[in-house]
């Protein structure tokens, strides 16, 4: 895994799963990150290749529950993001998962014990990073990031906000750079940039190797292409076909377009209300007027997944 010059999709809660990372794939994303996941519900999931829709997914034992759904055409680029308090609990749900990601990365969002980054980086043959915010003083994340690199991380991710900032508050970009200049390894920028100008902008700001985007690839993902944005209702409409194509989970694919719709227009109107209803993607499906390919797409599996 390379880490120099790449637009990369953050880690988003109910947002980052298959159907999503290959949309901000397809628009220019190098890199995309799945959603957090806690190690210890990790290590109750067991890999199964799924046939039927061509992934791999990791399924809560004795349950049909996905916890994280990858596939092949994603191998190269799609990062692991693990929550945990532990070196051995992370390490063994890391290896549960490790052949089939490009990088495993652990969410450093406060502080925790730099001997999980240690042995994951000694006991894995992938890439291993971290993702920490800003701390209370511009010194106090220079040092942290400081102990981090020691770990042996191949790179690190700066959002540059506080964990008591509100979205809405200015990222620090300037203390973005005070860890930049202070490291050797790549640093990954992130926060407030929403439009495919602002990688440059926070780049040359920051000097950071790489740029991450959160929101504003949520409210439109084509932003990672520098042709310019698409119409925000095409991009809607090719995750919605994506996330029937990869059977994405109910739940995670009505919050993401309420998300996107809460940007652009209202929950109120018709178009949100039917979104809050829907109760399968058969549902979403004829919303937005797919029903042929919902149907072309649940007729014909094995020519779908040998096309792709």
């Amino acid at each position: 895994m390379e880490y120099h010059n790449k637009l990369v999709l953050a880690p988003m809660v109910r947002v980052g799963t298959l159907p999503f990372r290959l949309l901000a794939a397809q628009y220019g994303a190098d890199i995309t990150y799945g959603e957090e996941i806690i190690d210890r519900k990790f290590l109750k999931c067991e890999r199964r290749v799924n046939e039927y829709i061509g992934s791999t997914d990791f399924v809560e034992k004795g349950t049909d529950n996905v916890v994280f759904r990858t596939c092949h055409q994603e191998r190269n680029q799609v990062v692991f993001q693990m929550g945990t308090s532990d070196a051995v609990r992370a390490l063994n749900a890391a290896k549960i998962v490790c052949k089939d990601v490009a990088a495993v990365d652990i969410n450093m969002g406060c502080p925790k014990s730099f001997s999980i980054l240690t042995t994951l980086k000694r006991n894995l043959d992938v890439p291993v990073t971290c993702k920490i915010r800003l701390l209370k003083s511009s010194q106090d994340t220079v040092e942290l990031a400081r102990r981090i690199e020691k770990t042996g991380v191949s790179a690190l991710a700066v959002h540059g906000r506080k964990v008591a900032d509100r979205p809405r508050d200015p990222a620090k970009w300037s203390e973005i750079a005070d860890v930049v200049s202070a490291l050797s390894i790549p640093v990954i920028a992130n926060g407030d940039v929403f439009e495919h100008d602002d990688f440059q902008r926070i780049k040359s700001a920051t000097g950071a190797s790489s740029v991450m985007v959160a929101r504003g690839a949520l409210w439109n993902a084509s932003m990672f292409s520098p042709g310019g944005k698409l119409q925000w209702e095409d991009v809607k409409r090719e995750y919605v076909w994506k996330s029937i194509l990869w059977d994405n989970d109910i739940k995670s694919t009505k919050h993401t377009l309420k998300e996107i719709i809460m940007r652009y227009s209202c929950l109120e109107l018709p178009e949100g209300k039917a979104v809050i209803k829907s109760e399968t993607l058969a549902d979403l499906a004829k919303l937005y007027g797919e029903e042929k390919y919902y149907q072309f797409v649940s007729d014909n599996r094995s020519l779908v997944n040998g096309s792709r």
